[in-house]
């Protein structure tokens, strides 16, 4: 079975009559009170258990261990396969007051391995007592702190229950004078209100009558303008016959420029995918540099450790180079003390040889300490020898090292060339990038020209398409009416006295119709629009220029925001520009009445978020 058991662990220092330290461990339920097992660790028993269990760690360092443990199995507990586990074993086959064994075990695929066991003994009945009482001694504290709390908090609320009563009489006594005042206020302006319906009635009703009057009169007016405008749109209809023939002409060369155009947008969509394949792979190669520039990173910091450690054996040869001189100097100097005293002896020898005659006893005596002499020289030349060896052996380590040394500054030097190298061609792949990116924009902005230009030749083809519906019916009539556009306005006319012969926009042409200039009233408003073709537009069929069409309305038209014509953005040459063909040099001055001037002002390009798709003829 799974239980929650709490484990307290203590360290209790005893004084007498030895100063001692016991790690007291003990086990409990919350949910059963008579749960309670106790073990008490001496140093004396810890070593025992280290030598039983093997354990690597000392008695002071033990509590904290344990506790991790715990920790790590408190951490697993909750898992469907825990690594950390808690067992709990007895003998008896239930908690019958039995002593119990507590496991640590670590678990795995192979093993169950037990970190730690502990023998625990049941709680006799006065240890059971013991603690039941520190548990209810515990509780009263708690009980007392609780009441404690109780009555602060009661308190507190009846505190503010007065308060919030005291503010809500005052509250309700406010409302009601609010809503006596309130009442008052809207009386009086009931009052008002009525009284001022009634002359504003009084005011509606005499304008309307002077309006209605007003309304006749421009209606005549209205009426006489008409007949005269009538008669003007039938002249008109055959010049619009022929405006419909050169239209036809130029749906046929707006297609051609489409299919053009579908050509160069599928070459231009294909030229983005290349460029962005070859994003990726400057991308790979990019993040396989970076792998590479570590990698030599970290090779040049384990060099460098390296050297250092090579410089410090260095330091410690040349040091003990610095102690064999030393040693060396003062066995030369023994050498020559020795050499010296040798010298002397040899005098004394020839002094004892003119008295050898009388002191041949002392020469035997002489003889023997001169063998003694000899024998301690040639113990100090073979004590030297073997110095003159050891040094000897020691000059060749440091050749060799030094060879070490220049070996691994030369590779060093090598690993820091090519590391500049790898830099500048990290540095020529980054320019690389930034050229790509740069293409990449210039044909995202291509491809938004093309389609803004695709979008305004299907405009003008609808256009046109429209005009041909429109103009079959009236040339059915024989010339009883005229073209009607769908926005209520007269289809493109030609101009005969200019000698102009192409189209003009539906849009823009004719949003009036005009008045002759001996039939003008003084109370009518009329709208003068002037359309001019620049005299670049000639050379549009040899350099394949952009054209302008600048389009000036009367002041009151400007006031309303029709701006006529193209944005400047869109007359920017290119090479792969296709040519507007068909406008003439010339300026076309139209005068146009006001009443049939369109009710919903059209807006400017750049407003309506098309590129003059609608203000430029096919």
């Amino acid at each position: 079975r799974r239980l929650n058991v709490r484990v307290n662990i203590e360290l209790l220092s005893v004084s007498n009559p030895v100063h001692k330290k016991d790690l007291a461990v003990r086990l409990t339920d919350d949910t059963d009170p008579f749960f309670l097992y106790n073990l008490v660790i001496s140093e004396e028993d810890f070593q025992s258990l280290k030598s039983q269990q093997g354990l690597l760690v000392d008695f002071s360092a033990f509590p904290q261990k344990f506790i991790d443990l715990l920790q790590q199995c408190i951490q697993e507990q909750n898992k469907d396969i825990p690594r950390f586990l808690l067992q709990l074993v007895s003998s008896a086959p239930a908690l019958d007051h039995t002593p119990v064994s507590l496991n640590v075990v670590e678990t795995n695929p192979f093993k169950h391995l037990t970190h730690l066991s502990l023998k625990f003994l049941p709680g006799t009945d006065a240890e059971i007592k013991k603690f039941l009482a520190n548990c209810l001694k515990c509780l009263k504290e708690d009980k007392l702190m609780l009441e404690e709390k109780l009555k602060k908090t009661e308190e507190d609320l009846t505190r503010q229950l007065s308060y919030t009563q005291q503010s809500l009489s005052e509250k309700s006594r406010e409302l009601d004078k609010l809503k006596n005042e309130w009442t008052s206020y809207t009386t009086a302006l009931s009052n008002k209100h009525s009284q001022e319906l009634t002359t504003e009635k009084e005011r509606a009703l005499q304008a309307q009558t002077q309006y209605q009057q007003q309304h006749e009169q421009q209606k005549k007016e209205l009426e006489n303008l008409h007949q005269k405008s009538i008669q003007q749109l039938q002249n008109r209809l055959s010049e619009l016959e022929v405006i419909n023939k050169d239209l036809t002409e130029r749906r046929y060369k707006g297609d051609s420029t489409v299919r053009e155009l579908k050509a160069k947008l599928s070459g231009i969509e294909d030229e983005y995918q290349r460029a962005k394949q070859e994003v990726l792979s400057l991308r790979r190669e990019n993040t396989t540099l970076d792998a590479e520039c570590h990698e030599k990173e970290k090779l040049i910091n384990q060099l460098q450790t390296r050297v250092a450690v090579l410089e410090q054996e260095i330091k410690d040869k040349d040091q003990l180079v610095t102690r064999t001189k030393e040693v060396l100097d003062a066995t030369q100097e023994q050498k020559v003390i020795l050499e010296e005293s040798t010298e002397e002896k040899q005098r004394h020898i020839e002094k004892l040889e003119t008295t050898i005659k009388s002191l041949s006893a002392e020469l035997l005596k002489a003889n023997e300490i001169i063998k003694k002499l000899q024998g301690d020289l040639k113990t100090l030349m073979s004590k030297l020898k073997l110095k003159n060896t050891v040094t000897i052996q020691q000059e060749k380590l440091l050749a060799e090292k030094e060879e070490r040394l220049q070996k691994e500054q030369r590779e060093s030097q090598e690993m820091g060339q090519s590391l500049r190298m790898k830099e500048q061609e990290i540095c020529k792949l980054q320019e690389q990038l930034e050229g790509t990116i740069q293409k990449l924009e210039e044909s995202k902005q291509l491809l938004k020209t093309n389609e803004n230009v695709i979008t305004w030749l299907n405009r003008q083809l609808s256009e046109v398409q429209m005009a041909k519906k429109l103009d079959t019916p009236a040339s059915a009539h024989g010339g009883g009416r005229a073209a009607v556009s769908p926005h209520g306005m007269p289809d493109r006319p030609s101009f005969h006295s200019s000698g102009i012969n192409h189209p003009v926009s539906p849009l823009y042409a004719f949003p009036n119709f005009p008045e002759p200039t001996h039939n003008k009233n003084a109370n009518s408003q009329s709208l003068f629009l002037q359309v001019q073709f620049n005299s670049q537009l000639l050379k549009l069929n040899r350099c394949s220029d952009a054209q302008t069409v600048t389009a000036a309305g009367h002041p009151a038209n400007k006031e309303n925001g029709d701006q006529m014509g193209l944005e400047s953005k869109y007359f920017r040459k290119k090479d792969d520009s296709i040519p507007l063909r068909g406008l003439s040099q010339n300026t076309l001055n139209l005068e146009y009445l006001r009443p049939y001037l369109p009710t919903k002002a059209q807006p400017s390009p750049k407003a309506a978020g098309t590129p003059a798709s609608a203000y430029f003829p096919g």
